[in-house]
């Protein structure tokens, strides 16, 4: 944080120590980081595309790259393979790097998509969709058993929904099905609502607005409980008659609004794409890269670092922070070994 700061790019720390800059561009990061490179002198090679790593005798002594269809070997006493996973494509992460880490006979990972929206088989999230909810929490279970829990903030989508709440619930999916795969169809997700409130405090919180417009329509009488656009969803769920007066709905009725209101069941369908997930999970096995050198076990002069690497974290900057720790390793081990 030091380090950025110091080069022109103030930061705030938000809940759970979640670290972004100021501004909230990530533009300014980058900026950042090239600033620092042209200080430093690097040799940035644009519009060069790396086609393979050199390797002799289990070690690792420069790159292949191609300029203008041009094909050229590049030497060096160490090679750093930053490359990121199979997220953000456009930004040349297209898995290059892992591809030449497992054609030389290092054990990959199966790389999935993480931090990522999920997809719903509800057709009605597509009525709400946009609809920003804060101070929710959410349950997935496989069954009986509890796979994720948090609470915070998240958006319906015309597919599903996303928002940090689901983002960070899509790293716990993608670890428990790479175990499971089998149980994909059995997660459900369990939205509850009115987190601040016990479904006995909700049920009396319920009767006081129903006191409130007991000669109203119940489809007319939610407008304390619920945003706007979620009510006419929230009704039909219940199975209370819309045009149904408040004043007639029956205990068992309320109850069962409460039900829905602490535990809105949503029926899991998958995530969305890589193109879409905010980071990978998988890549090159940590078993096999020296931790304290970040260096290949199995050839030497080859480093590994970021996304490469199966190592993943939730959002708030805790990803970028493995990138630099990591890179910063590879790095500086890579520079006492060409000395």
């Amino acid at each position: 944080m030091s380090l950025i700061e110091q080069n022109g790019c103030p930061l705030k720390t938000e809940r759970g120590g979640r670290v972004f800059p100021e501004s909230d561009h990530s533009s300014d990061i980058i900026r950042c980081f090239s600033d620092m490179l042209i200080k430093a002198g690097v040799d940035v090679r644009l519009n060069t595309k790396v086609t393979d790593i050199l390797i002799k005798d289990n070690s690792c002594y420069g790159i292949c790259i191609k300029t203008n269809n041009k094909e050229e070997k590049i030497y060096a006493d160490s090679v750093v393979l930053a490359t990121g996973g199979l997220s953000y494509e456009s930004t040349g992460s297209t898995g290059d790097g892992i591809r030449w880490a497992k054609n030389n006979g290092h054990d990959i990972k199966t790389c999935r998509p993480a931090l990522v929206p999920f997809e719903t088989k509800e057709e009605w999230v597509k009525e709400i969709q946009g609809l920003s909810l804060k101070n929710v929490s959410l349950d997935m279970y496989d069954e009986k058993k509890k796979i994720y829990s948090g609470f915070g903030e998240m958006m319906f989508t015309h597919f599903g929904i996303t928002g940090p709440l689901v983002l960070s619930a899509s790293s716990y999916y993608a670890s428990y099905i790479a175990k499971k795969p089998d149980r994909k169809e059995f997660v459900k997700l369990n939205l509850d609502l009115k987190n601040a409130l016990t479904e006995e405090q909700l049920d009396k919180r319920i009767i006081r607005d129903f006191e409130k417009y007991s000669n109203k329509q119940f489809k007319n009488s939610l407008s304390d409980l619920l945003p706007s656009s979620l009510i006419p969803v929230i009704v039909r769920l219940s199975g209370i008659d819309p045009e149904k007066a408040v004043n007639l709905i029956t205990r068992e009725e309320r109850q069962g609004l409460v039900k829905i209101l602490k535990g809105m069941e949503l029926n899991m369908s998958k995530t969305r794409d890589l193109n879409e997930a905010i980071i990978t999970q998988g890549g090159r096995s940590v078993k096999y890269i020296n931790p304290s050198t970040m260096e290949s076990k199995q050839i030497k002069n080859l480093y590994f670092c970021g996304e490469m690497i199966d190592v993943d974290a939730l959002t708030g900057g805790f990803n970028l922070q493995i990138a630099w720790s990591s890179g910063h390793l590879a790095g500086e081990s890579a520079a006492i070994n060409d000395q």
